[in-house]
Parts: C-alpha cells; sequence; structure tokens
C-alpha cells in the first residue's frame, strides 16, 4: 500500500488545481463538510484541509467535488467511529471524491445513488462496513488508484452500472476485492487484487431490476494469494464464497480475462461457473443463469490450487491430479462451446475441454469503457417514474426481489409492511437496526415524506419478480 500511495502523492499538485471557473471552499479540521455542501453551487470544488471530520456527507447536487488536501502525510480523514453508517453518499451526477481517508464506518465509504459521470479515485479506505466504494444504478464513471481494505462485502463494488472503468486501485483483505454485478460495458485493468476471500467477480445477482452482465474486460491485474476466510455476513450471497480464488464469471456473459497474473490462490486461478456456484438458479426466471462466450487469453497463472475448498479436491480426484486447477469450468452449462481459451497447454484446466481456441483475438482495441460524451441525466417522464428511478437507484442495490443482499429481500418487506407504506416511510428517514444479520440501513432523510412515502407505496405494489 505504502509503494502505492508513494506514487499517488507526486500527483497531488494536478488534483488540487481547481478549474478557474469553480469557486474553493475550503473546509478545516473542526468544520463540517456538510455545512460547505449546502453551500456549494455545482462547478465548486469543496476543499477538505488535514484533521479529523466525523460526519456523513451527502451530496444531492451536480457537479459538485470533494477534495482532500495531503500536507506532509496528513490526511483529511472521516471518521465513523464504529457507529456511523455511510461516509459519503451522493445522487447528483458529475461528483468527484477525491483525495480523502475513510475508515470506521458500518455501511458504506462511498455510495453513489445514480449518479452519472462519477470520479472516484485517490482514496484510501479501510475498514469502512460493507462495502468500500459502491456506484449503483449509474453510467459513466472512473473508479481509479485507491487502496481498500478490510471491507466484510466487496472492497470495490459496481453495481447496476454501465460504461465504467475501474483501474489501478489496490484491494486487499476483504471478502471480495472487486466485483462487477449486473453491470455492462465494464474494464477491469490494472488493478492489484490480493489478500481477499476472492479477487475480482462478473456476477449476475438474481432479483434486481437490471437482469444481465455482459461486455466485461478484466485485464493486466496482479491477482495473488486471495486466500482470506470468508467474514461476510452469514446469509449473505458473498458469504456463500469459496475461499482462495483469483476471479470468479458467474452467468455474466462475453467476459475477456486477458493478461493478468494470477498466483497463489488456493482454491483456483479462475473459476467460470452458472447460478448453481452459489445461489439458486430458480429464484429469477428473468436472470439467465450460464455463462456465455467467456474468453480466456493470455494470462500468467501459476501456483494455484496448492489448498483448494472439498469440491474441487473431489473433481482432483476424478482426474488423478495432486493440483488443483487455474481455470475451473463448473459442471454443465459452464462447459459450452461458445467459450475459448488461448494456450491451454500452459495451465491446469479442468472442465475446458471442450472449449474452443480463441486465437490471436485480444482486447487491445479496447482502451476504455467510459463513453467520449458526458452522460445526461437520466430521462424521468412522470412522477411514477421519479419514484420508480428512486427505488432503483437507492433501494434496489441493498434489497433483490427475494434474496438476501446487505438487507432483507424485498418480499420480505412486502409482508412485514402489507398495508403500511406509513411504516417504511417512516422508517426510511430513521432506520434503527433490527436484527443482528443485517447492518444498519443508511438513513433517507434527505427525501421528503412525501417521496419517502411514494417510494415505500412502489415498493410494496409494483415490485415484483
Amino acid at each position: 500500500m505504502k509503494a502505492i500511495l508513494r506514487g499517488l502523492l507526486p500527483l497531488l499538485l494536478v488534483a488540487v488545481a481547481a478549474p478557474l471557473s469553480a469557486a474553493e471552499i475550503a473546509v478545516k479540521d473542526g468544520e463540517s463538510i456538510q455545512a460547505a455542501v449546502k453551500r456549494a453551487k455545482p462547478g465548486d470544488v469543496v476543499l477538505i484541509h488535514p484533521g479529523q471530520y466525523r460526519e456523513s456527507v451527502y451530496v444531492d447536487k451536480d457537479d459538485i467535488t470533494l477534495r482532500g488536501v495531503v500536507v506532509e502525510g496528513k490526511w483529511p480523514t472521516l471518521d465513523g467511529e464504529g457507529k456511523r453508517n455511510d461516509a459519503i453518499l451522493y445522487s447528483g451526477n458529475g461528483i468527484v471524491v477525491e483525495w480523502l481517508k475513510i475508515v470506521r464506518y458500518k455501511g458504506n465509504g462511498i455510495m453513489g445513488q445514480a449518479g452519472n459521470n462519477f470520479a472516484i479515485r485517490y482514496n484510501v479506505i479501510d475498514d469502512a462496513g460493507v462495502y468500500g466504494i459502491f456506484p449503483q444504478f449509474g453510467q459513466n464513471g472512473v473508479i481509479e488508484y485507491n487502496v481498500l481494505s478490510r471491507i466484510s462485502d466487496a472492497a470495490i463494488y459496481v453495481g447496476m452500472c454501465d460504461h465504467i472503468d475501474v483501474r489501478n486501485n489496490e484491494v486487499f483483505g476483504s471478502v471480495a476485492g472487486i466485483e462487477i454485478e449486473n453491470s455492462r460495458h465494464n474494464l477491469v485493468e490494472n488493478n492489484y487484487a490480493h489478500d481477499n476471500t476472492a479477487g475480482i467477480l462478473a456476477f449476475i445477482t438474481p432479483g434486481l431490476p437490471i437482469k444481465t452482465a455482459y461486455d466485461i474486460v478484466i485485464r493486466n491485474n496482479f491477482i495473488v494469494n486471495n486466500n482470506t476466510p470468508n467474514f461476510g455476513a452469514p446469509g449473505s450471497i458473498v458469504s456463500k464464497l469459496p475461499v482462495g480464488i483469483g476471479v470468479v464469471v458467474m452467468a455474466a456473459d462475453d467476459v475477456v480475462i486477458e493478461g493478468n497474473i494470477v498466483s497463489g490462490n488456493n482454491t483456483a486461478g479462475v473459476v467460470v461457473t452458472d447460478l448453481s456456484f452459489i445461489t439458486d438458479i430458480a429464484s429469477d426466471p428473468e436472470s439467465e443463469p450460464n455463462p456465455d462466450r467467456t474468453k480466456v487469453l493470455d494470462n500468467l497463472m501459476f501456483d494455484n490450487g496448492a489448498d483448494p475448498v472439498a469440491e474441487v479436491k473431489a473433481a482432483m480426484l476424478s482426474q488423478f491430479s495432486k493440483r488443483g486447477p487455474d481455470i475451473l469450468a463448473a459442471p454443465g452449462s459452464a462447459q459450452a462451446p461458445d467459450k475459448c481459451i488461448a494456450g491451454r497447454d500452459r495451465y491446469t484446466t479442468f472442465g475446458v475441454k471442450k472449449w474452443a481456441d480463441c486465437g490471436a483475438a485480444g482486447t487491445a482495441n479496447v482502451r476504455s469503457h467510459r463513453l467520449a460524451e458526458k452522460v445526461a441525466p437520466r430521462t424521468i417522464a412522470n412522477d411514477e417514474g421519479r419514484i420508480e428511478h428512486l427505488y432503483k437507484g437507492i433501494c434496489a442495490g441493498c434489497h433483490a426481489y427475494n434474496m438476501r443482499m446487505i438487507g432483507p429481500p424485498t418480499i420480505a418487506l412486502q409482508a412485514q409492511y402489507e398495508g403500511n407504506p406509513q411504516g417504511i416511510a417512516d422508517y426510511l428517514a430513521n432506520p434503527m437496526k433490527k436484527r443482528v444479520d443485517f447492518p444498519p440501513m443508511p438513513p433517507q432523510d434527505h427525501l421528503s415524506p412525501e417521496v419517502r412515502l411514494k417510494v415505500a407505496e412502489y415498493l410494496l405494489n409494483k415490485v415484483k419478480k
């Protein structure tokens, strides 16, 4: 981590230089970041000086930059003190969050709620709850040069987002290092994912409004020694991840794995599987369960499979192998011939006999999956469209329809609050921890009472499998 930070610090002089057209609002130790955000106008830069900031910050305006000022190794630090839920929540477009240290939160370090054209970079996030960086239902963003550790679900979690680059980050000591879930057109490049339960994931999770994940390039990453015991919340999807996997492709389509160094992962280097890997295929008929058109190209894989989980050991016995695989394709649909592998003789493989030879196909033409032009804010035709937008951008990321994620399934909430939307609306404003097996919910008191009630009515009456 220190080496990465040393590489980042020379960029600080560039990072703190605000555009001439932007106003700068300085925040000093002992002052409030949230108060500065309330004063800020689109285009402004909130400059956060070194110090301890014990608060949660919500940004619901467009084109606001939160920029830390690092002076002689002293950082501005948002400290949740083990009792606050989220450090930064944003719902505006064009949000930039950079050069901040975030520690000891219970929910999320930085969470985006349907904001487009975002940049999250140069941050250090440790022990910040369920997700370290979590853009949800957004488009056209970049997550780069961050260092994240000790996150109980995914250090970087891209949920239901399109056209996102995740690059040059270090993620370690977490359950999942980087997870791309129900998202499309994503580039995961030049990251250092080590000492997690699993390094990099490309997933479909059933029960979410977005049903697909495709066009994902996992390229030139250093994915090593991901053997940390799984400490995810019992019952959650991520808690079912087997320990010791470098890359997992579960049901996602058109995933390319190229140019990575994958080493020292005790169960397998790369696993390609359908939804049965850690969930129930029948839980959402609209989520196609099989990974299609996977490509494993020119990677360096070695010393994987030294101490695999029991299921992989059984597969080893069937092949008279003393070592687990670099590449494991789960039985059944994951062996379909629409997949390909280049240089298969270089790897220890299980289940890829039917895969074709990729030939010389590569991704050199893919420089970025971000769009050249900014994405406009999502068009909302009417009041019902706005409420649906809020549900997908805020609620659905934590509450799948009939599967456990961070929060209880939506179907359970529908049963609990049947005929009582006001009960949900009141809870949204001032959530209280009710169950020990779920983390606390972040308050949504930035929404008006009328909007909270409409979102609750939508959840109870409109959301179906």
